[in-house]
């Protein structure tokens, strides 16, 4: 498989642009196409004022953003698309005949390894195809508004896309730390199929009388916890494009139903917005069928989409949290009220919008149970999927019990030599549920926090002995827990993305996954102090010092070297206690900064014997410090000591030991309640 390297993108409006954006971020080469000068320059101004938002946001630095800034390429005319371009993207008006003269002259242009793909909301991914002279490297590429910064893609191969086309794809996109769902080319894909009928529904709601543009907005954000109604969100996103997209929806579905409302038709051939204005209340009668009637919609519809094999319950709710950012996905939903309720208000809706119901939907009696871990084999690697990208693929009781399942089963296999894991999206693991250890601790139910540990460590175990070579792709963000399944690894590949954090003593508690004791043996006690202790953020290349990476590698060579580290085994020694680059700067200063002879003193908050409290460095690490919460940072500077001087097995239990201790404390409730509501922690040592 040629990977992506090289990115065009044909059309510089808001969405082109957007596209170009977070290309370059991800340090892809652009080039950013039009067809006049001026719209060329529109979209790279637009760039420019995103870029100095974020800057004045502090989430890039100015050095950073003119490094974007110079990856993006301003071209006039398709026809100037340089010809080794690795990824073409058409990013033009939803019109099939505009589209497809774009893609004749591409063509034309590029280069034979060139793969096509159409950012379509809802054209036929198969029809384009045909009209495209390379069916085999054509691809449906569905990004959400705005692309900078909203992370799910949709990918729609076409029937004749290759499977290394849509490998291919799948890779970009996962560099640019998008959430990916996969599905089929079916009229609306996943997300359109059931969020834009359910803006056409608001309409009719109140074409009949129902409520109010306000009331209705107000009952929705209340059913579905979200943030603005369905007029407010087509006032955000453009009423023509609801107009336009619920007719088509209508035509391709043969569903009257989705025909948009005539109100709709007149506010767009006005020009106006929605006034959603006024008062917010209606009788309780009203509220039920608002509620009832869209709910009952996308319930239906959510049915459709999986009895259509378009793809999974579970990416149907990652699509509604990702890319409409709703709480709750709709199969979510209906757990929450009832799946019996649910199917009743779908039947309801169905008979009123002439939609025939799944049998599998319409029999349901229990709850809607998740599958968060995806496993595929190929040539003896098996690729375990962590993929709950919408909450970071954090670690919970349901992930946990999942993944060691996979694991005995993988383990058992003879046709397996190598485990590989990854998570969906930008994140690896970002550690576990912090909200499942605040509702246990309020319940006075510690006991439930220590089975969950005590079952974390039991799947742990199973990488820590497994028969086969076992590796993380920690090619994004990888925290506290989830840095801790990494360690269980036997290799560690990243990337310039990849980020490591152990978080805990901040919040209140202490790693207990074996964050104490595998990260010494594998760094060095010193090192590992400078790690857990002080919970530094460590960039990709601070890792690779520390030992924590063993491999830093450029994204395009990941599935290479997962192949060279298969073909070699396991390691010779995968604990060698020392840190990878002995004279790295950073290394220098742990193992100084964090000997044993300063401890007293860091433990204490003073400035250690012959450091100056004026070093960026040392106020930094005394800063760190003294935000932790002090019973969770001394039990772990224990917890590190001891590791020295036991085995893997006996420290492991140590950690386990001392959760009671920890968890009962009224910092931990403290530090783990400030972290759910976005404040900073005030620690009593108690």
């Amino acid at each position: 498989m040629r990977t992506i390297e090289s990115i065009a993108i044909i059309g510089a409006g808001n969405m082109g642009s957007g596209i170009a954006q977070k290309s370059a971020q991800e340090h892809f080469n652009v080039q950013m196409v039009d067809r006049e000068h001026q719209w060329v320059n529109k979209g790279q101004q637009t760039i420019s004022d995103f870029l100095d938002e974020a800057v004045s946001r502090r989430i890039f630095s100015s050095t950073q953003v003119e490094e974007i800034k110079s990856r993006v390429i301003g071209v006039v005319g398709t026809e100037n698309v340089s010809s080794d371009t690795d990824l073409v993207i058409e990013a033009v008006f939803e019109d099939f005949e505009i589209k497809t003269e774009v893609f004749g002259i591409l063509d034309e242009v590029c280069d034979e390894h060139t793969i096509l793909a159409s950012n379509t909301s809802s054209l036929s991914v198969n029809d384009l195809a045909d009209a495209v002279g390379r069916p085999d490297r054509f691809v449906g590429l569905h990004f959400f508004y705005h692309p900078a910064k909203n992370r799910l893609v949709e990918i729609i191969p076409a029937q004749t896309t290759s499977p290394e086309t849509l490998a291919a794809v799948e890779q970009y996109c996962k560099t640019m730390g998008k959430v990916v769902i996969v599905c089929k080319d079916r009229p609306g894909f996943v997300v359109n199929r059931f969020f834009v009928p359910w803006l056409n529904e608001a309409c009719k709601l109140l074409e009949e009388g129902v409520g109010t543009t306000a009331q209705i907005d107000a009952v929705a954000r209340g059913a579905f916890r979200i943030g603005l109604g369905p007029f407010a969100l087509m006032n955000l996103t453009g009423s023509p494009i609801a107009m336009h997209s619920t007719d088509y929806l209508a035509a391709q579905l043969d569903t009257p139903r989705y025909s948009a409302t005539q109100s709709l038709r007149d506010l767009v051939a006005d020009g106006r917005n929605w006034d959603i204005s006024g008062d917010e209340e209606c009788g309780e009668r009203a509220a039920t069928v608002i509620r009832e009637r869209l709910l009952g919609q996308v319930f239906a519809v959510s049915a459709q989409i999986v009895a259509e094999e378009i793809c999974s319950m579970e990416d149907v709710d990652r699509g509604a949290k990702v890319g409409l950012r709703w709480a709750l996905g709709p199969f979510e939903i209906a757990n929450r009220i009832g799946v019996k309720e649910a199917v009743r208000m779908a039947k309801v809706y169905a008979q009123e919008a002439d939609l025939e119901l799944p049998d599998w939907f319409t029999e349901r009696q229990e709850s809607f149970e998740f599958s968060y871990i995806d496993v595929s084999v190929n040539d003896g690697i098996a690729t375990v999927r962590i993929n709950r990208p919408e909450a970071m693929n954090a670690l919970n009781v349901t992930v946990v019990s999942q993944l060691g399942e996979k694991l005995d089963e993988l383990n058992a296999r003879d046709d397996v030599t190598t485990i590989v894991l990854e998570g969906a999206g930008k994140a690896f693991v970002a550690g576990a549920d912090v909200k499942f250890f605040v509702d246990k601790i309020r319940a006075d139910s510690i006991r439930d926090i220590y089975d969950f540990t005590a079952n974390g460590h039991v799947v742990l175990n199973k990488l820590e002995n497994s028969p086969k070579t076992t590796i993380a792709l920690t090619t994004g963000l990888a925290l506290g827990g989830g840095l801790e399944l990494a360690l269980a690894c036997d290799y560690r590949v990243g990337t310039r993305r990849s980020q490591f954090r152990f978080p805990e003593t901040s919040i209140g508690i202490y790693p207990g996954l074996g964050g104490t004791q595998r990260t010494p043996r594998i760094c060095g006690t010193e090192c590992a102090r400078y790690a857990v202790l002080a919970g530094n953020f460590l960039d990709a290349f601070s890792a690779k010092a520390l030992g924590l990476l063993t491999h830093l590698v450029e994204p395009s060579v990941v599935e290479a070297v997962v192949h060279q580290i298969a073909s070699q085994g396991k390691p010779n020694e995968k604990y060698p206690s020392a840190p990878a680059e002995s004279d790295h700067p950073l290394v220098v200063f742990a193992t100084s900064f964090y000997s044993d002879g300063n401890m007293s003193s860091l433990l204490a908050g003073s400035v250690p014997d012959g450091f100056d409290a004026d070093d960026k460095m040392v106020s930094r690490q005394l800063k760190s410090l003294s935000r932790t919460a002090p019973i969770a940072l001394s039990m772990a500077s224990d917890l590190l000591d001891a590791a020295a001087g036991t085995d893997l097995i006996s420290g492991l239990e140590s950690e386990l030991e001392g959760l009671d201790n920890i968890f009962n404390t009224a910092d931990a409730l403290e530090g783990l309640s400030a972290l759910i509501e976005g404040r900073r922690p005030e620690y009593s040592g108690t």
